[in-house]
């Protein structure tokens, strides 16, 4: 039996990473193992662990994307804004066009409130093949909009988001929502536009 299928076999099952797996977590062979291994300690809620993993992965193949965008995300939710950008940077040497890096490096320029030009840039990128991503990304734009001022290119972002946006995923419905709430206090349609909208 492989390591990864003990791996999803714990996670498809919804079993937890115990003892009786150890030998599997401290034994991965491969990069791509690592990161599996990362992801299940991410999803059982060790963070720490995973960063071990996807460090791992990084010592065996220094450019591996995966666990470049594990880190940084890692990174990206304890708000090491630095270091979060230091692992997406490095990812993009890799792959300049992934979607998901563009998308994520765009988001820690938003949240700090800086580079708003360049996340604008890096969000644009992202848009061109976001696929699934491509509601995330509107979202983020829109957000990116509301910070510059640009409040009318907000709105058109902000509903075509809606548009996309999957019914399971309530959190980002609401999010969208209160941005709705929070650009309709600041930019009021005036009729024209609210007749342009229907």
């Amino acid at each position: 039996m492989g390591k990864s299928f003990v791996v999803s076999l714990f996670l498809l099952t919804g079993g937890s990473l115990c003892a009786c797996s150890e030998w599997v977590m401290h034994n991965p062979a491969t990069p791509e193992e690592h990161v599996t291994i990362g992801l299940a300690y991410e999803v059982e809620g060790h963070p720490e662990l995973a960063a071990r993993e996807y460090t791992g992965a990084l010592l065996q193949q220094q450019a591996y994307i995966p666990a470049l965008i594990g880190l940084g995300n890692l990174a990206l939710d304890r708000k090491e804004w630095e270091e979060a950008e230091g692992y997406y940077r490095r990812a993009l040497i890799v792959a300049p066009e992934d979607p998901g890096i563009n998308h994520n490096l765009a988001l820690v320029y938003l949240t700090q409130q800086e580079k708003l030009d360049e996340a604008e840039r890096l969000a644009d990128v992202a848009l061109i093949q976001s696929g699934p991503l491509r509601p995330y990304v509107l979202d983020t734009i829109a957000q990116i909009y509301i910070r510059q001022g640009r409040y009318r290119e907000a709105q058109t972002a902000l509903n075509n988001a809606e548009v996309l946006a999957p019914k399971y995923d309530l959190g980002l419905r609401h999010r969208l929502a209160r941005l709705q709430r929070e650009l309709a206090a600041i930019y009021p349609l005036t009729e024209e536009e609210l007749e342009m909208e229907i």
